[in-house]
Order: structure tokens, then C-alpha cells, then sequence
């Protein structure tokens, strides 16, 4: 075998210009077994072709791996683009960051608000169905005719869907100016006898003076009836579903009393105070002073009065006086023992366990202790020192109403924030120390009424209603 390899080597060899370039080598390979090998030198070519030293298969190999390098380069080194261009990406995209977590902030906001809405909500089916089981309970009894004597009952046509005997939460105290809505009661059932009918237009014919008395356009008196809502902006952002609005009934220079402030209430660092000129560049949307608060705003429950901003710090029970002159915090107090941050807020949420608000007598507080067990608690506060003048306790938990306001130091409240025809269902006086149940219409025209306060310059109520600002006329007996 070998001689017969060398032969053919030799062979070879001797077919190239009988010169001896040839070179044979013997060894054993990998797996243990006797290998020959031998070179020999091209005749004719000094050099190997470009397909046997790379060729364009390797040629575009290198300049793939080449992008590569740089692409791997321009991802680690952030230089997209060159220099100029890293640091202009990196700017964008810390402020994408920055709008996204500040969109964060305020669906995390929303949502909080949203679970209270359904914890409040949840307590009051609860409070409605003990009152409902209370009320069937009741007997009714008869209290005045509504009938002259002259005309038996048997004979009106009137028969109760209950089967009871007489009408008596149709009934009127004598005096009281008769509203023919309050006839159409679905729990009665009608016969449709002509004496009724006939009843009915001398019933709505009469006049009478109201029990309160006649209007005081001029002093203070007990509330007699709320006006329609009037609307005069609607926020343009999820920032302004909840807010507070203000004019400061008792102004001071520099500003007027006709400066509108508004303060969005959506966040968890609420502190843009903006003021408007007047009504009408608050309904354009131009605001005129843009003031930046030192500490933060907690829920819907601010006041304006003698140019100063009262407001609750932000998880505190911590009410602070900022003066809009200076523009820097006048005095700050604990309101003492009062609950804050959800123990104490109103039927909607939104951390109003403190509600401040102005009327003809000065400054006030409604709220709650943990000593009052949830009843709500009304302070008139010294308005340059936040100290607490006097303080009385109700029979009405806070957390059973939508919202509280005083006029002439009678604290109202109301019923529901999101019935859009609810009632003014309790009145406490500060002068008698003695509180009553009420029912004053009040309408919520977009069902979500985070906000309602007194004004007694302008004799309004001021309420801020799912995104919109809104106003009520009010009418006040005489004292």
C-alpha cells in the first residue's frame, strides 16, 4: 500500500518540470489510525483566488457583523443618532415617564375615590332599608282632616293603597301654601270622583302665607327654599371631577369681590389655587393669578373670607390660614380630636371629614370626633387664630349626608349627592342648641355634588357638580 502511494507520488512529481516540491507527512490521527498526507505547490498560481480567501459570502458576512457592532454600540452607549441626538431621546423619554406617572397618580386617585363612592353608597342602602323596615313598622295615624265635614270621606273618592283610613301625610299644618305636586303621591290610589277634582282646585286656589314668614332679602333667617342650579363651567380634565369654587364674601385689596378661585381637588399633591377676574372669565377659562400653596390641599373643604385661604393640610387634621397677599401661611391649628384622611367624611367620600365654610357670623368647621361616635360636630373658629370660639354636637352622623353648609349659624345638610331631586333633610341651630328634620328640594343636575357652600354677599349657594361649577339662588325667612 505505502509502495504503491509512493509510486504515485513520485508519478506525480515527476509530471511537474522534475523539480521536488512535493511533501509527504505520516502520522496517526484522532482515533488512533496511520494517515498520510502530502502537499504539493500550484504550478502556475502564486496566490489562492478570492473564493478560497473569502469571496463576497465573507465580504457580506463582515459588513453584517460590522452593523451589528455598531447597533450593539449605539444600545449600550445610547447614542441614537450621534451625541446631541442620546441626550434628546433621553429628555423625551423622561418626560413620557414623568406624564405617565402623573396620569398614575390620578387614576390611583380616582379609583380611591370610586371604592369610597362604594363603601358610602353601601352604607346608605343599608341606612334606607332600616328605614324603610322602620317606617312599615309604623302605624299611621290620623292627625287633621283633609276633608270639610261636609264632605264624608266614604264620598271623596280617596281611598288609601294601604288600606289606612285618612291622609294624613297629605296633610298640611294650617297656613302652609299648598304645592299640587304633593298631591300626586303614588302611594294613594284615586277614584276618580268629581268632589276630588273639584277639592283639588279650591286646594291649589288658596293663598297662604308661608310658616317661616315672609322673605328677608336684606338679614338672616331660616332658609325657605333653593333656587334652580345655574351653571357656569364645566373643568376640563379628570383633575376637576371634584373641586371647590369661591368668592370671598368679605374681600380685601388687592382683590375684589368679584375674584373667583377654583381649586381642583383630584391628586395626592393638590396645590394650584387659580383665580379669575370675574363670573365671566371663569365661564372662558382664562385665569388671571396662578398661585402654587406651600402644603398641600385635602379634599373639597376650603374657604375664602377677609382675603385669606382656609384649608385642611393633606392627611392631617391640620387647618392652615394662607394670606393671599403675602402669599405665605398666616396660622395653622389642629382642629382638636377631629377625624381625618376617611374617618369621618361625608356620604361620598373623597376625605371630607373637614368642611369649612363662611357665613353672616364667621368662620366654621363641620366634622366629627371619635367622642361624638360619627355625629357631626359644627366649631365657629377665630378666623385669624384657627382656635375653636364654641363647639356643639348633633344628632345626625356625617357620614349619613352628602354635604353640609351654615347660613345666619344654622348648619344644614344634605341628603344624597347623586339623586338628582333630593332634599335639605336636617337643620341644627346654634342659637337654640336644638336641631330638626327638614325637606327642602335641592336638585343634583349631574348627579355627583362633591361640593356646596354658603356665600352671603351674594346670597348663593356655591356647588361643585361632577366636573361642573354651579351656583343656587336661596330664599331666607325673617329671624
Amino acid at each position: 500500500m505505502w509502495l504503491l502511494l509512493s509510486v504515485c507520488v513520485f508519478c506525480l512529481l515527476g509530471c511537474s518540470e522534475g523539480q521536488d516540491r512535493a511533501t509527504l507527512w505520516r502520522g496517526n490521527d484522532h482515533s488512533g489510525r496511520c494517515q498520510y498526507t502530502f502537499t504539493v505547490p500550484s504550478p502556475s498560481e502564486t496566490s489562492c483566488s478570492p473564493t478560497v480567501s473569502g469571496g463576497p459570502e465573507m465580504e457580506g458576512l463582515k459588513a453584517r457583523l460590522s452593523l451589528l457592532e455598531v447597533l450593539v454600540a449605539r444600545l449600550t452607549g445610547g447614542e441614537i443618532g450621534g451625541p446631541g441626538a442620546g441626550s434628546q431621546s433621553q429628555a423625551g423619554l423622561q418626560e413620557a415617564l414623568t406624564q405617565a406617572m402623573g396620569e398614575r397618580i390620578l387614576l390611583q386617585g380616582e379609583k380611591e375615590h370610586l371604592e369610597r363612592d362604594v363603601e358610602g353608597l353601601q352604607r346608605r342602602m343599608e341606612e334606607m332599608r332600616r328605614e324603610t323596615e322602620r317606617l312599615q313598622s309604623r302605624p299611621c295615624y290620623p292627625q287633621h282632616p283633609l276633608l270639610p265635614p261636609s264632605i264624608p270621606l266614604q264620598d271623596s273618592g280617596l281611598r288609601p293603597a294601604g288600606g289606612a283610613g285618612v291622609l294624613s301625610h297629605l296633610v298640611s299644618r294650617p297656613g302652609r301654601q299648598w304645592d299640587t305636586g304633593s298631591l300626586r303621591d303614588p302611594a294613594w290610589q284615586y277614584g276618580g270622583n268629581p268632589v276630588l277634582q273639584e277639592l283639588k282646585a279650591e286646594v291649589t286656589e288658596i293663598p297662604a302665607p308661608s310658616p317661616e314668614g315672609p322673605e328677608d332679602s336684606t338679614g338672616c333667617g331660616e332658609l325657605i327654599s333653593i333656587g334652580e342650579p345655574v351653571s357656569h363651567r364645566k373643568a376640563d380634565s379628570i383633575a376637576g371631577k371634584y373641586g371647590v369654587w369661591m368668592q370671598d364674601p368679605e374681600a380685601v385689596a388687592p382683590y375684589g369681590g368679584k375674584m373667583v378661585w377654583r381649586i381642583d381637588t383630584v391628586g395626592s399633591e393638590v396645590r394650584q389655587l387659580f383665580g379669575y377676574e370675574d363670573m365671566d372669565q371663569l365661564s372662558k377659562g382664562f385665569p388671571s393669578k396662578v398661585l402654587l400653596l406651600p402644603e398641600p390641599v385635602e379634599s373639597t373643604g376650603a374657604t375664602l373670607y377677609r382675603g385669606s385661604l382656609y384649608y385642611q393640610r393633606r392627611r392631617s387634621r391640620t387647618l392652615l390660614r394662607y394670606d393671599l397677599v403675602s402669599e405665605s401661611i398666616a396660622s395653622r391649628r389642629d382642629l382638636p380630636h377631629a377625624g381625618f384622611h376617611g374617618q369621618f367624611p361625608y356620604s361620598w367620600g373623597g376625605y371630607t371629614d373637614v368642611d369649612l365654610g363662611v357665613d353672616e357670623q364667621g368662620l366654621w368647621a363641620v366634622y366629627s370626633t371619635n367622642k361624638a361616635k360619627g355625629a357631626i360636630v359644627v366649631s365657629q373658629l377665630d378666623p385669624h387664630s384657627l382656635a375653636v370660639k364654641r363647639s356643639w354636637e348633633t344628632s345626625i352622623r356625617k357620614t349619613s349626608v352628602a354635604n353640609a353648609f351654615v347660613i345666619c349659624g344654622r348648619l344644614y345638610t344634605v341628603a344624597s349627592y347623586t339623586a338628582p331631586n333630593t332634599t335639605i333633610n336636617f337643620m341644627f341651630d346654634t342659637a337654640t342648641g336644638q336641631g330638626k328634620e327638614v325637606a327642602l328640594p335641592f336638585r343634583n343636575k349631574y348627579r355627583y355634588n362633591s361640593m356646596v357652600d354658603y356665600n352671603h354677599a351674594q346670597r348663593k349657594l356655591f356647588a361643585w357638580d361632577n366636573f361642573h361649577i354651579v351656583s343656587y339662588d336661596v330664599r331666607l325667612g325673617r329671624q
